[in-house]
């Protein structure tokens, strides 16, 4: 459990304890891979129900890095620790402190450490815009605009075959991903799709290895997401947009 908890990432308010997978989710299609698992019935609404309308209305995310108690928390019970040394550890943790040792929880100084889980977190910049995206019957298309560093320019996703286009000129499939709302991990992902771009050509000095996650969170809410590292031209490119919207 500790292992998995070292690579996911929490949503911080207004998203609490959520637990994401959006760098760890690796299914999906670049150019010359094999063909991605099909997607379940209905899959179309869904799609266009999660992505973004026309100047869409989102927050801006950021990784920040945070300290997991939660192994710890149940070890320290396992062993009949003190709850107020246990608390005070906690409080710590939550105020973004490195936790002090107290032999008062009843475990050893290394185990102590083994169980402070150490993970980046999604929180809330505050920062609120208008996504630079149009919509149409068929397809949605990102620009560019303030807050968004030309991460999504010149990406399209087509409404009726789910087909993702980069502007460097490879195409992806996307795949489902489950539903996930496993407490002892924190999961509250109700539905998503995910795009793996992976591909390159030496001849014109264009390349992309990037994922774009769609999640439908509890509550309503869905996250967007694309990472990738590009290459136009043979100028290399990389970044990072994470936003949150409800439709």
């Amino acid at each position: 459990m500790a292992h998995y908890a070292r690579q996911c990432m929490k949503v911080l308010s207004p998203l609490p304890a959520l637990v994401l997978t959006l760098g760890l989710l690796t299914t999906g299609q670049g150019s010359g891979t094999a063909a991605p698992p099909a997607l379940p019935a209905g899959w179309q609404p869904r799609l266009a129900a999660l992505l973004p309308v026309t100047a869409q209305n989102v927050t801006l995310l950021e990784r920040r890095p945070s300290i997991s108690t939660v192994d710890l928390q149940l070890r320290v019970a396992s062993v009949g620790g003190n709850p107020q040394a246990l608390q005070q550890v906690i409080v710590s943790a939550a105020r973004g402190v490195q936790p002090t040792y107290d032999e008062r929880l009843g475990i050893s100084r290394d185990e102590f450490k083994r169980y402070l889980v150490f993970q980046e977190v999604l929180a809330s910049t505050g920062k609120t815009f208008r996504l630079a995206v149009t919509r149409t019957a068929n397809q949605v298309t990102f620009g560019d605009g303030p807050n968004m560093d030309g991460v999504l320019r010149g990406v399209t996703i087509d409404l009726k075959t789910g087909e993702m286009r980069g502007p460097e000129g490879f195409t992806a499939r996307p795949t489902a991903v489950p539903p996930s709302d496993n407490p002892d991990r924190g999961l509250e992902v109700r539905s998503g799709f995910q795009w793996r771009m992976v591909g390159s050509n030496a001849t014109t000095g264009y390349g992309v290895r990037g994922t774009l996650s769609l999640l439908q969170l509890a509550g309503g809410r869905t996250v967007l997401s694309y990472t990738r590292t590009s290459m136009i031209r043979r100028v290399p490119d990389t970044g990072e947009l994470i936003v949150e919207y409800t439709r």
